[in-house]
């Protein structure tokens, strides 16, 4: 851990910079909302266009780049953050902030390539490989695990798993390009992808404000949470134009910005907490914190990948083959719409998600069990009910009457 600051003990003592996250955030959603309008020109004039295919649900020719805006919004967020007298320390203390930036400026780039000309799978991996080498080269990267067992203390007692640096390496790389590739594959519905991406950079911000409590306000803990609020931004401002019906997509350049800036959040913050070589029961909680989240956060698109490499691989077919099974094509099938389709899964993400965040800083965790439990049984009623519906219309239409016309398909 870097040695605290003392401008920002003796300005702030152990007050958060609450305020100037949310000003940060509020920066990177406007300025990504104003330029939505200007890249969607853009992306018309340049041919950097999604025209309907057999597996999309859109039906009409939709410019993409919209993570171009996204990227604008992240830059003028954290350009306003370092013009901050609290965020601008998050600068000094750490290069994490700058690894992020370098990452996806090299990231965003091989995407907005990719919405235009169509990169082979290849292409894409080695620059997602490469932008989480960048992550690693800034010192974005796992170094500690805490486990259950040999701490020899009393209680629940555990020990640090320490892991050299390429282990470290190694994890950092896969988990930031699962991820990148988690939320391209779930970017399929108007609006999915970015709502996703503002209910998981919103949770991982709240948990990320947690671990600078607990370090005491120190500023070498300020960068996980300026990374998530500035991408919770950026979503926030760009969802009103990709909202159903939507009038631009984020295209790989937005999917894959919100994939790796998640990356690089919950792997900053797995840093920032405060660790000891014995602990209790009463930490393990904090000390799973980042891990848990991470499972959350991302529980939806990662489901979504798994269940696609394993559906097209028992087919026989690449893991990168497109296909129309995806989740958000099942909600389709079972009857809900593209609206309420998104918005259930925003329901999903968001109970686990913040479920997870309030295990790791709230004190009572059978109130927050009982809560996600109760969220969940809400949530699987909500999904089940046109399957329920329809299976009660057709148990009592019955055979139609002799002379009745057959009902035009897709209509009541």
């Amino acid at each position: 851990m870097l040695a605290q600051s003392s401008y920002g003990q003796s300005s702030f003592g152990l007050g958060l910079p609450i305020r100037e996250y949310l000003l940060v955030g509020l920066a990177a959603a406007v300025v990504t909302f104003l330029l939505v309008g200007l890249v969607r020109v853009l992306a018309l004039r340049l041919g950097a266009v999604a025209w309907p295919r057999g597996r999309d649900v859109h039906v009409t020719p939709t410019p993409r780049w919209g993570g171009l805006a996204m990227f604008g919004g992240v830059l003028a967020g954290i350009g306003l953050a370092a013009q901050l007298p609290a965020l601008r320390l998050a600068f000094d203390y750490s290069r994490d902030v700058q690894g992020v930036l370098l990452a996806a400026v090299l990231l965003v780039a091989v995407g907005a390539l990719d919405d235009r000309f169509e990169l082979d799978a290849i292409t894409k991996a080695a620059g997602q490989v490469t932008a989480a080498g960048v992550l690693v080269l800034f010192g974005v990267q796992f170094s500690v695990f805490w486990i259950p067992w040999g701490g020899g203390g009393t209680g629940i007692s555990g020990s640090i798993l320490s892991l050299g640096p390429e282990q470290g390496v190694v994890l950092t790389v896969v988990l930031t390009v699962a991820l990148v590739n988690a939320m391209n594959f779930v970017d399929g519905l108007d609006g999915l992808a970015a709502g996703i991406g503002l209910v998981a950079a919103t949770a991982t911000c709240a948990f990320a404000i947690g671990l600078v409590r607990e370090n005491g306000n120190d500023a070498a803990a300020y960068p996980p949470a300026l990374i998530a609020s500035v991408l919770a931004g950026a979503c926030l401002g760009f969802l009103p134009h990709n909202f159903n019906p939507a009038r631009i997509f984020m295209g790989d350049s937005g999917s894959m910005l919100i994939g790796l800036m998640l990356a690089a959040a919950t792997t900053s913050a797995s840093g920032k907490i405060p660790i000891t070589t014995t602990t209790d029961g009463t930490d393990v909680l904090a000390l799973f914190a980042p891990l848990i989240v991470l499972a959350a956060v991302v529980f939806v698109p990662l489901l979504d990948l798994l269940m696609a490499v394993v559906r097209r691989t028992r087919a026989g077919m690449s893991p990168f083959s497109p296909d129309k099974m995806h989740l958000h094509h099942r909600l389709l099938e079972i009857g809900h719409s593209q609206r309420r389709a998104v918005l259930l899964i925003y329901l999903w993400a968001g109970i686990l998600a913040f479920g997870a965040v309030a295990l790791a800083l709230i004190d009572d965790p059978a109130f927050v069990l009982w809560a996600v439990a109760l969220g969940l049984g809400a949530a699987v009623l909500a999904t089940a009910v046109p399957r329920a519906r329809h299976a009660r219309r057709s148990g009592s239409a019955g055979p139609p009457r002799p002379g009745t016309p057959p009902r035009a398909p897709g209509r009541t």
